[in-house]
């Protein structure tokens, strides 16, 4: 599909409107003896930690350039947004940033810390019993009461966002060989893909998907965006039921391949990022290490790797049931 990418110009005039309202998330080059026995000694990983961003993931850096667009009357009837709870977190942040409201629509079943998170920043939740009824909702909480709906991982300025991203990254680190990047929707793998592609042309990227949200495997095979009809991970943060034609297209055209992941696989990779790391993410956050030491390890043996940790919005009991301790 045909679709214009953001320039490198572009995405550099987006990280400066930014600001310091965003974090420049820091990169940390691991090494130690788990690491080496997963993804071999020769590796070389380099984690974007963007777990450490405001809202803890990446998410606030679309939601916040899309708000920042907003006219005052925009602003005046506030936003809106449906999410599991990472990008509803993000538009609450966002709206405190800008001076206005945000209504946000999540399912009953997301995880509390996010809905306390949303609260905390000042938004009104309104809890659903599942994904369809969510999006049905926010889309007459759009229409009634004339709010500017933002959304989770298409359009322009939400993948300019996430392609601030991949920009900090390519400054951070040079000489990358490859990055490793998870798949939802695909806004975040779509603008990073785009900077560092512009950056470090060499540089491969690689998109993860959960083995049960595998709506960009079925967009790249098909050649157009696809939906799903059921959604099965743990990894709810990647749980989108569908592509979408910017983000699709961006990726389609940037990502030189796609791996899927297990339950199993991301399971194992949050126990190791605990254990060697010593931080504690949620599923979506651990899917990169997984595809590291999984389906990617024989291909990027012996590269120079960059590994995105994209999020940590998980509360303790749920991590202690999800993670599998790493053993040595």
């Amino acid at each position: 599909m045909a679709v214009i990418a953001p320039r490198i110009d572009d995405i550099r005039a987006a990280r400066e409107r930014l600001g310091d309202r965003v974090r420049e998330t820091p990169v940390w080059h691991w090494r130690g003896r788990a690491l080496e026995a997963v993804a071999g000694a020769a590796t070389q990983v380099f984690l974007k930690l963007e777990l450490f961003q405001y809202g803890g993931t990446f998410k606030p850096r679309g939601a916040l350039l899309n708000a920042l667009a907003l006219s005052p009357e925009a602003l005046r009837r506030g936003v809106t947004a449906v999410s599991a709870g990472n990008h509803a977190v993000a538009t609450a942040f966002a709206a405190r940033q800008v001076g206005t409201s945000a209504k946000v629509v999540m399912p009953k079943t997301a995880n509390p810390v996010r809905v306390a998170l949303c609260r905390a920043y000042g938004a009104e939740v309104v809890l659903v019993d599942d994904t369809r009824q969510a999006f049905a909702e926010v889309k007459r909480i759009e229409a009634e009461e004339k709010r500017n709906f933002i959304h989770p991982f298409e359009g322009e300025l939400t993948v300019l966002g996430t392609a601030t991203v991949g920009y900090e990254w390519c400054r951070q680190v040079e000489n990358l060989d490859a990055v490793i990047v998870p798949i939802g929707g695909g806004g975040l793998c779509a603008g990073v893909a785009s900077a560092v592609k512009q950056m470090q042309p060499h540089c491969q990227v690689f998109g993860v998907e959960p083995e049960g949200a595998d709506s960009m495997h079925r967009s790249f095979a098909a050649g157009s965006p696809q939906a799903i009809d059921k959604v099965a991970t743990i990894a709810d943060s990647l749980a989108a039921p569908h592509a979408a034609p910017y983000s699709f297209g961006l990726c389609q055209h940037f990502v030189d391949g796609l791996v899927k992941v297990s339950d199993d696989e991301i399971r194992h990779a949050m126990g190791l990022l605990f254990a060697d790391m010593k931080l504690a993410v949620e599923p979506a956050g651990a899917a990169a290490t997984a595809a590291l030491c999984g389906p990617l390890r024989e291909r990027l043996v012996g590269k120079r790797v960059g590994v995105l940790v994209c999020g940590t919005n998980i509360d303790l009991p749920t991590f202690a049931h999800q993670a599998i301790p790493f053993e040595s």
